[in-house]
């Protein structure tokens, strides 16, 4: 079979993979509980088609969640307001982590899923490319020192485990979620780091 017809089924095959994991991760109860027979079946595909596209679960998972996560990323790169040079870095940065949050709840089954697996949330790539541009953001504010210990703290606020706590099992809405990181970033952003205490 020629080369371009195998990678032509590959490309077909990944992306069926991915469409179907997407479908169940939308409907699953549980994301511990999706498998990758699971998951191979309803792309109709076999099992070692996954493990050659993705390597394992977290492969699988990394594969989707930057696949859903792609189109975000160009909106905060692309720069329009409210994240564009022009804006003071507070509202950017709050609209930063507004983006992140927003993305967990929409996907909040499959990003608790990816940060439950691989070494947890802060070993993963996304993660790096968030505290970094938010971290960059940061360091435009004056008086803010400590923008990489801050990106770490704020972005802690948007984890899919407390995503999935306030809003699946607390039940709260969206709206008041939100309005509430904006508040938390914008004291944050404004609190000027007075002396370190003395060991």
């Amino acid at each position: 079979m020629p080369e371009r017809k195998l990678r032509k089924d590959a490309a077909r095959n990944r992306r069926a993979v991915l469409e179907a994991a997407d479908a169940l991760f939308a409907r699953c109860e549980s994301p511990r509980d999706l498998t990758m027979a699971d998951i191979a079946a309803a792309a109709g595909v076999g099992k070692g088609t996954l493990f050659r596209a993705f390597g394992d679960r977290a492969g699988l998972l990394r594969a989707l969640y930057e696949a859903r996560l792609e189109p975000v990323r160009q909106a905060v790169l692309a720069g329009p307001p409210p994240l564009g040079p022009a804006t003071p870095p507070q509202q950017r940065a709050a609209a930063l982590l507004d983006s992140v949050l927003c993305f967990k709840i929409d996907n909040r089954r499959l990003a608790l899923a990816l940060e439950e697996s691989g070494g947890g949330p802060y070993r993963a790539e996304h993660y790096e490319r968030w505290h970094g541009l938010l971290r960059a953001v940061l360091a435009e504010i004056p008086g803010l020192t400590d923008g990489d210990f801050t990106a770490h703290a704020l972005l802690a606020a948007t984890r899919a485990d407390l995503v999935e706590r306030l809003t699946g099992q607390e039940g709260v809405p969206r709206e008041r979620l939100r309005a509430e990181l904006a508040g938390y970033v914008a004291k944050v952003a404004a609190a000027r780091p007075g002396p370190a205490p003395e060991a």
